[in-house]
């Protein structure tokens, strides 16, 4: 469950399995922690991570693993992974445009989004969605139904 989000919203978030592991093997020590944060993840001071803390960290790690050269440009950003998510999920999504509605309104919501228009400027054009933007607009030229 993911709660007191920026928006004061709550949802369920579904984990990869291994994921779930390594979370769970986090907590186990988390929890041991003396601290009077209600932060999930702390530093060694017991309080909340600072978000660029986070960032330091993601810089070093892709550093490390030859994702970024020794400058912070030209590398992927923290970010770009929701935003890879984001667009790679639509991709996947049946084609017909009430799974598609359906989809995104999911999407928001696992995302955390406030409203469904915030979700839209995730998506990019890319070779997958166009070939399915392409195909429903043939379609619909045809006069199939959508």
């Amino acid at each position: 469950m993911i709660e007191k989000t920026k928006f004061k919203k709550s949802r369920l978030l579904p984990l990869h399995p291994s994921t779930r592991r390594a979370l769970d093997a986090y907590l186990a020590v988390r929890l041991s922690v003396a601290t009077e944060s209600d932060a999930l993840l702390i530093g060694n001071t017991g309080e909340a991570v600072a978000y660029p803390t986070v960032i330091a960290v993601f810089l070093r790690v892709t550093r490390s693993i030859g994702l970024r050269g020794s400058s912070d440009r030209g590398g992927p950003r923290m970010h770009d992974l929701r935003h890879t998510f984001a667009v790679r999920s639509l991709e996947g999504c049946p084609r017909s445009a009430a799974a598609v509605s359906r989809h995104i309104v999911g999407l928001s919501t696992y995302l955390g989004h406030a409203h469904v228009t915030d979700t839209y400027w995730y998506l990019q054009a890319s070779p997958t969605l166009m070939t399915h933007i392409a195909d429903a607009g043939e379609a619909l030229q045809r006069g199939e139904p959508q």
